[in-house]
């Protein structure tokens, strides 16, 4: 037995009256791991993958800036999927069978919760009058900011489950109370203009009052001036860092493993900017994506919140979250939405 864990077994605190300490420390279990429980080589195998297909997608298919045809978002659509998917292939043959359904299930999730942020780029692109041949650019730089930024939560979140057992009630309480708002009519109003990062570019420094091309900043008079470019771009890492409150924690209700948990993320978010475009134009036919997003915010917290009294297996969560994904589409798809005529 490690000293860790009998400093957890043993420890008591003045604020649970003598009992056990473990509501407040957690005992490192085999879900519990860290950087070193993972093999280096499937880091190293992972970061060759992400990096070679970042460098053919840039180097090879998106050289020039340009706006994706939906025929092409398809596809690319469908090779960022079919990528993810010899993934966790590649996961189920040199870390075994738990560890590939804990991707797949962590990766399907976080897929699904990207329909939600598909829909707010699409409003801020909107709102603040982005042109279609630049929103490539602002996609691009919004995903190497995700994927710093989910790396800080994916960590993060991992460490505090591990050290402090009360983090999963939180984690578990986040998720239902996303899952509320998102039902509530006009919970998450998007307002680009007004958000406190986009206020504050504006403080600091003068905006263009239109698009230069493809820049975020402008030398003028020997000053830098932020463009609207800029501004849509914070707008865009702006609102991941409130997405990542919810598709983080949802990820590790599923496995607390940071390799799948930062992984499955990564291979979602590297997908986000064709699914954008092979999508922008259908999602406001999708009449049940919120009810459906929010059930599975539900069941995922719920699952956190109960997983020491009624603990859930991976295989039933992937079956769950799939059979959710697929009565919202059929539902969106058999009742759509009817159109208001005007009198």
């Amino acid at each position: 037995m490690t000293a860790i864990s009998q400093r957890a077994i043993y420890a008591f605190d003045s604020a649970t009256k003598g009992r056990p300490a473990r509501f407040w420390v957690s005992i490192p279990d085999r879900e519990s791991t860290d950087i070193v429980g993972t093999p280096a080589y499937m880091w190293v195998g992972f970061s060759v993958a992400v990096v070679a297909a970042i460098a053919a997608d840039l180097g090879i298919f998106h050289r020039k800036a340009r706006r994706i045809a939906l025929k092409e978002a398809l596809a690319e659509s469908a090779g960022w999927i079919g990528l993810a998917l010899v993934f966790s292939i590649w996961v189920y043959v040199f870390m075994g069978h738990r560890a590939g359904l804990e991707f797949l299930t962590s990766y399907v999730v976080e897929k699904s919760l990207s329909i939600d942020n598909i829909f707010v780029f699409l409003l801020i692109f909107q709102g603040l009058a982005v042109p279609s041949q630049s929103q490539h650019k602002v996609l691009y730089c919004g995903v190497v900011g995700a994927l710093v930024m989910r790396a800080i939560f994916v960590f993060g979140g991992v460490a505090l489950l591990d050290r402090f057992h009360f983090v999963l009630f939180v984690f578990g309480s986040i998720l239902i109370v996303s899952a509320v708002v998102m039902l509530w009519p006009g919970g998450r109003k998007i307002r680009p203009e007004r958000n406190w990062l986009v206020r504050l570019v504006r403080r600091v420094m003068p905006v263009t009052p239109e698009y230069e091309g493809e820049h975020f900043f402008l030398l003028r008079a020997g000053k830098y001036n932020a463009t609207p470019l800029l501004l849509a771009l914070v707008a865009i890492e702006a609102t991941d860092i409130l997405f990542a409150v919810d598709s983080v924690p949802a990820v590790l209700a599923i496995t607390r493993d940071t390799f799948l948990a930062y992984s499955s993320n990564v291979f979602a978010i590297l997908g986000l900017r064709a699914l954008y475009f092979a999508l922008a134009d259908l999602l406001p036919r999708f009449r049940f994506m919120r009810p459906g997003l929010a059930a599975i915010l539900l069941f995922t917290g719920a699952k956190m919140l109960a997983s020491e009294r009624i603990p859930i297996s991976t295989g039933v969560s992937l079956g769950v979250i799939v059979g959710i994904v697929t009565v919202m589409a059929a539902a969106s798809a058999l009742w759509p939405e009817k159109k208001r005529t005007e009198l």
